[in-house]
């Protein structure tokens, strides 16, 4: 049995986030990009990233977020910078630049 899930606000789900235990300890979380993208969308959620000086990185349909200021390294595999993915692209409805350190 499905049990539905309560409707969020978007800033219900940030609280949510940044509450978390690693997020306040300048950690890591993670979430699932589709909750992402359907509770805040994506230009809201790279905007608060932004503004919190966080950076964040989404692979195989989750979005790890990096809740300190610290540089992030990738070390190996193919590298597509934020501002790149958030190039304008008709298909995914926006095209909003942001700066990144990747």
């Amino acid at each position: 049995m499905m049990h539905a899930v309560p409707p969020m606000t978007p800033e219900v789900w940030f609280r949510h986030l940044f509450k978390a235990k690693a997020a306040l300890d300048g950690g890591i979380v993670r979430r699932k990009v589709r909750d992402m993208e359907r509770m805040v969308g994506r230009r809201r959620f790279y905007e608060e990233l932004a503004r919190r000086g966080y950076t964040a990185v989404e692979n195989a349909g989750q979005v790890v977020i990096f809740c300190n200021a610290d540089q992030v390294w990738v070390t190996s595999g193919q590298v597509q910078t934020l501002q790149e993915c958030l190039m304008p692209n008709p298909r995914r409805g926006f095209g909003h630049r942001v700066s990144t350190k990747l």
